[in-house]
Formats: C-alpha cells, structure tokens, sequence
C-alpha cells in the first residue's frame, strides 16, 4: 500500500511540475514578436489556478485615465464578480499596487476594519485569505496579482505566484522598451477593454460544448493559436456570432 502511494505521490509531483513548466513556456511568449497581452494575462490568472493552491485569481491595473480597473481568472465565479467591482475602491490589490510592495491578508476575517466592504465581500465568496504580488520591475509597478484562497496560502505558492508574474511583467515592458512608452497603456488599456468581449466568448463555447468557463477559455486559446490569430479578436468573432463555436469546439477535439 505504502508503495502504491509513493507511486501516486511521485506521479502528482511530476505532473505538476510539467504544468509549472508549460505556464512558464506560456509567459515566455510574451518575448515574440506580436503577442496578444489579453491572453497573456488571461493565461498568468488560470495558471495561477491551476497550480495553486487558491480558488480563484485576478490582475489590478489602472487605466489610461488612472482609474483602478480588474481582470478575472477564467475559473470565475458570481461571488467574484463583486469582489472585482470592490477591489477597485478598497484591498490588497489596490494596496499593492498604489505601494509596489506585497500585500498579504492570510485571515481576511482578520482586516474587516482595514477594507470592511472588501473584507465582507470576500468573505461571503467564501474566502478566507488574498494575497496581492505586484506586477514590478526595477521599482516600476504596472499592476498587482491577486489570489483568493480557501485557507491559508503556502509560501512555496506565493513564490511560484510571484515568479510568474515576474516573468509575464518582464515581457509586457519588454515590449514598451523596443516600440515605445505609449505600448505598455495602450497595451493595458486593450486588455482591459478586452475582457468583456473575452467573457462573452467563454459563454459561447461554455454553453455550446458543455464546458467549464476555465476549459472554454483553453479551447478559445488553442484555436487562437493554431490558427494564429489573437485572443481578443477569435473572441469578438465568437461573440458577434461571425464564427461558429462549433467549428473552435472541432478543432479542440482534435487537439489542434
């Protein structure tokens, strides 16, 4: 028996280090040419997800106009819709990236009077810690990653969490420093202003495969891929009704 589970514990250990290798090879992308950064951070939050041990994820990023503006792990929930609204006026996120320093809530219950709107809301979604991880490079902080979790968060995690959002935020400026200051808002900016479209697709395909809105945004971005394509403009096909979901939902099961 005990044999049996060293097996499985082994086998647990190696999966999950091919996911940490592929979320890895998936920020690395952000190095080429043409990148589309709606995926990019769409990709940093499901990671996240996937191999955290949280339940749920989001970015904090202001907009060209200054205003605090959120994005959503693709495992969302309607508990976390709230949460992102209010983590635009008050908590960790906006902490985070206001400072360029961490912020850690491992007992949420515990900072009802430092963000008591926040605090409250988090807690009806039915979590117990955020932890907040700037988007940062040499004193430059372009956003914050945020991560909810049913219990406390291990510190090997956040480590993993921040070294993902290391990796991602070195190719967003990466980007800036070759074709010019205004990319990195303008980039932002189109992210934020993606997300909607991006949502709405994740529906589609979400309804017509019978899919969790996490798988729905696999199969959104394997089709985007193979077919070269941005994220953000499969997305507004999808939504507008200009592409077929059954035709992503084939190519998907094919594994193209």
């Amino acid at each position: 028996m005990s044999t049996t589970r060293e097996i499985g514990e082994v086998t647990a250990v190696a999966d999950r280090e091919r996911l940490v290798i592929r979320a890895f090879v998936t920020m690395a992308d952000t190095l080429v040419e043409g990148y589309d950064v709606a995926e990019l951070l769409q990709s940093l939050t499901q990671r996240c997800v996937e191999l955290l041990e949280v339940g749920a994820a989001g970015l904090t990023f202001a907009d060209e106009q200054g205003s605090i503006q959120a994005l959503v792990s693709p495992a969302e929930q309607d508990g976390l819709r709230e949460l992102v609204k209010l983590g635009t006026d008050e908590g960790p996120g906006v902490d985070c990236f206001r400072s360029g320093a961490a912020v850690h809530a491992a007992s949420i219950g515990a900072n009802t009077q430092r963000w008591p709107r926040f605090a409250a809301a988090t807690l009806r979604a039915g979590f117990a810690s955020v932890h907040a991880l700037p988007l940062r490079l040499r004193g430059l902080t372009i956003g914050a990653l945020n991560l909810f979790g049913r219990t406390a968060v291990p510190v090997e995690d956040l480590a993993l969490a921040q070294a993902l959002a290391d990796t991602a935020t070195i190719g967003i400026l990466q980007a800036r420093a070759i074709r010019g200051g205004e990319v990195l808002s303008g980039q932002l900016q189109s992210a934020l202003s993606s997300r909607v479209i991006i949502e709405q697709a994740k529906g589609v395909l979400s309804v017509s495969g019978r899919l969790s809105m996490a798988d729905a945004f696999t199969v959104l971005r394997r089709y985007s891929r193979s077919n070269n394509a941005r994220l953000s403009e499969v997305a507004r096909s999808l939504a507008e009704r200009e592409l077929d979901p059954a035709v992503v939902l084939m190519r998907a099961d094919r594994g193209n």
